[in-house]
């Protein structure tokens, strides 16, 4: 059994339903309100066209505007009167065109071309002037008013629909800031454990080579120590690589290292060193400033990485520690010498354990975070690392700059040094402003295209108003002010002169009698005038015709509303 390839929902054909059964209704109740109405013309034709034309709405709502206008137009054809159930059909599928079709320059085509047709109609079938003036009033209004109601209607829900898809936006980036945040956090215990943890593994495993060689010790202590300095060297290659997967992914940003112990500074740093064996020398020049947390600690980052390195890399070389204060900032200056020709093995050894590179990369982000610049490089055979760093740290976090050990993709990551985590608010913060503004910007577009919906709504009124409302208020005039009524109709007597009948006559003749009254046989010699027996605008009324012979009232008679 084959299915149909695509079934409507309940909903919209239901829908679809229920407005097909309230337009039959009104067209029911204007069939039966009609004197002589033709069951196949007024009834059966009107039920079958909106039957095609409410679900033809949903894909063409123009043509289906159309349609119905095509039956307002037919109305025009009736003799007794323009107006008929259908404008109210009219109306609702042009409502239903300004919420269905998003741009304007169509639809108003369409109602152009509608309202075009009426007009034509009107001239072809050569009607009076109260059809003319249906035409020209409420048609354009059954068109127009209801097609920008319903543009309202989806600039609203356009509206809503941004508001909570801004919403979602904003909760999507709150899991995003979270996220970044838990990142940084992982980046802040992979630094904390090179920076920390992997210097005093390298200090161990250096005092261990050291014991290793003294001359003291027998073979099997000497293999022990090999045994332990081999242990410390597997420990610092498992931190190594815990470091690089705890480290962020490219693009994602990294955070910064967690705070000094406590009460520890670079003097406590280098004793330590001293006692460890390493032969460090260090100066300190100019008068100690007040430096803020921050740099006190990017200090003892540099001094605190340079040293690992140099013992890692280049085990029983000399290194010399310069710090010097000057007026703004404070330089310093780690260089370490040439390796001894006779400890190969050593030097090979400790240059396995290194940490991946990943130590001068995040120094260099660490001092460019700072306001800072570092440089590292080769010196006289042996390297050499500068830091210069300002007394306070910058308000907002500097970008990282690219420098030497420092790749660009790597320095671009990291934005801002704060133990606290500001750095995955400000990471987040950044993409979300970026979002949110994008996102504000949409939400502004909506609300600017709804109000200019709500602008037209009120305006196009106006304007139609200003030019239809004065030329309905002139024929309004010119019909109320040429009625007589048929009890001074009776008091017209044949033969009497118009001067006796001033207070009788109206102040003017109706100007737009049908065609089949101005034909009507009249007595030789005279003309004729045409007075409405009622003041129905909007239906049609008997005339009473007055032939006069110069200004005596010959005859009078009456023309029927309906063709004879």
């Amino acid at each position: 059994m084959l299915l149909p390839s695509r079934i409507l929902p309940a909903g919209p054909v239901l829908g679809d339903v229920t407005l097909w059964c309230a337009l039959a209704a009104a067209t029911g109740y204007g069939f039966r309100d009609a004197s002589a109405a033709s069951p196949v013309l007024d009834l059966l034709l009107p039920l079958a066209l909106l039957a095609a034309a409410v679900p033809l709405s949903r894909r063409r709502p123009a043509a289906a505007v159309f349609l119905v206008n095509g039956l307002c137009a037919l109305g025009l054809a009736d003799s007794a009167t323009p107006a008929n159930a259908q404008v109210l059909s009219l109306a609702a599928l042009s409502c239903l065109l300004g919420a269905r079709v998003a741009t304007a320059r169509g639809p108003l085509l369409v109602l152009a071309g509608c309202l075009l047709l009426d007009i034509a109609m009107c001239a072809v079938l050569r009607t009076q002037a109260v059809w003319w003036f249906y035409t020209l009033t409420v048609l354009p209004a059954a068109l127009l008013l209801p097609w920008l109601a319903g543009r309202h209607w989806r600039g609203r829900r356009e509206l809503v629909r941004e508001g909570w898809r801004l919403a979602r936006s904003l909760e999507e980036r709150q899991h995003l800031v979270a996220e970044r945040a838990r990142l940084t956090e992982r980046a802040d215990i992979a630094a904390d454990m090179h920076d920390s943890l992997g210097h005093v593994l390298s200090l161990v495993a250096l005092r261990a080579g050291a014991l290793e060689l003294s001359p003291d010790l027998t073979e099997r202590d000497r293999a022990d120590l090999a045994e332990l300095r081999g242990t410390i060297a597997d420990a610092v290659e498992q931190l190594s690589e815990t470091v690089a997967v705890l480290r962020d992914p490219p693009g994602t940003g990294t955070g910064a290292s967690t705070g000094l112990p406590v009460g520890d500074t670079v003097e406590d740093l280098i004793s330590r060193a001293v006692a460890s064996g390493v032969p460090v020398r260090w100066e300190r020049r100019g008068p100690v400033p007040a430096l803020s947390p921050l740099v006190e600690r990017g200090m003892y980052r540099v001094v605190q990485e340079t040293l690992t390195n140099a013992v890692k890399h280049a085990p029983g070389a000399s290194i010399r520690v310069g710090i010097t204060h000057e007026a703004d900032r404070t330089r310093v200056s780690v260089e370490s010498a040439a390796p001894q020709a006779d400890e190969p093995k050593l030097q090979a050894e400790g240059s396995q354990a290194g940490t991946g590179g990943h130590g001068l990369t995040g120094l260099g982000e660490r001092v460019s975070v700072l306001g800072g610049s570092l440089r590292t490089g080769p010196h006289d055979g042996g390297f050499r690392v500068t830091a210069v760093l300002p007394h306070q740290a910058p308000a907002v976090p500097m970008p990282p700059a690219t420098g030497p050990g420092m790749p660009a993709d790597d320095a671009s990551e990291r934005t801002s040094e704060n133990p606290s985590g500001v750095h995955a608010n400000n990471v987040g913060t950044g993409t979300g402003t970026g979002t949110g503004m994008e996102s504000a910007k949409r939400l502004a577009d909506a609300r600017r295209a709804a109000r200019g919906r709500s602008v037209a709504a009120f305006a196009a009124p106006v304007a139609a108003a200003a030019f239809f409302v004065p030329a309905a208020v002139y024929l309004a005039w010119q019909l109320t002010t040429s009625v007589l009524p048929p009890s001074r109709f009776d008091e017209l007597e044949p033969g009497r002169p118009r001067a006796e009948f001033a207070g009788v006559l109206p102040a003017r003749a109706f100007p737009y009698p049908p065609d089949h009254a101005r034909s009507a046989p009249r007595p030789p010699g005279t003309h004729c005038d045409f007075y409405r027996s009622g003041r129905d605008l909007l239906d049609q009324v008997d005339l009473y015709r007055l032939c006069w012979a110069g200004d005596v009232l010959v005859a009078k008679g009456t023309v029927p509303a309906n063709r004879p």
